[in-house]
């Protein structure tokens, strides 16, 4: 069977037309940028340190995924910085936040498990089941566990994403973005920021629920007032 010959697209003939060609390749890549200029307007002078990062009640851990139920070693450094900033008195409660929507994969319970094992006792950490996205987490964060301020932890490719969401989403922020190897995992990452700035700019314009809501928790709250 013979196929049929694919007609290669033609460029426009006269000046004007590849004039105008051109103008709409560079609009579109304007707009394809406009996402990522809107974060890194909003976040500009909201990323620290952990060791210039003001003092804040509440950290606010992503979860980044696990590895034979263990936290992913991007995910247990940023959970060493949480660990870290409660050791210096720079926090009082952690609230972590992932995905447990199968049985066999929980991270919430495994990032609990593994800031315990690093000092931060139980009663001062918060899980938040039902962080499936960054919206959902900052979300949650602010309706359901009523943080209004918080100190956000990730890698560096993904934390103007999560403060600049965070902020949308009423929770005065400060970013730490934790060093990362740059393996492919990290290039992955980076060019995932490069497509999901889009999704996150049209959240903080639209501003949709999360996928689950539900009731309100007095996780945090309950949590602080033990620190007192």
């Amino acid at each position: 069977m013979r196929l049929p010959r694919l007609r290669r697209p033609r460029l426009p003939r006269t000046r004007a037309g590849r004039r105008g060609l051109v103008q709409a390749v560079m609009a579109l890549c304007v707009l394809a940028l406009l996402p990522s200029t809107w974060m890194y307007v909003v976040t500009g002078d909201r990323l620290r340190t952990t060791a210039d990062v003001p003092r804040t009640e509440v950290a606010v851990v992503f979860g980044a995924g696990l590895w034979d139920g263990e936290p992913s070693p991007y995910l247990a450094h940023r959970l060493d910085a949480a660990a870290k900033l409660y050791r210096e008195n720079r926090i009082e409660v952690v609230l972590v936040t992932g995905d447990n929507s199968r049985e066999d994969y929980d991270e919430p319970d495994a990032m609990r498990a593994y800031l315990t094992r690093h000092g931060v006792p139980d009663t001062r950490i918060v899980s938040d089941y039902a962080g499936f996205d960054t919206w959902d987490s900052c979300v949650r964060a602010r309706k359901i566990f009523g943080v209004d301020k918080a100190v956000l932890i990730s890698q560096g490719f993904h934390i103007r994403r999560a403060v600049a969401l965070c902020q949308a989403a009423g929770v005065t922020s400060y970013g730490i973005g934790v060093e990362a190897k740059h393996d492919v995992t990290w290039y992955y990452g980076g060019t995932r920021e490069i497509l999901a700035a889009g999704k996150a700019a049209l959240d903080a314009v639209f501003r949709p629920d999360p996928r689950f809501l539900g009731p309100k928790e007095p996780g945090v709250t309950n949590a602080l007032a033990s620190a007192r």
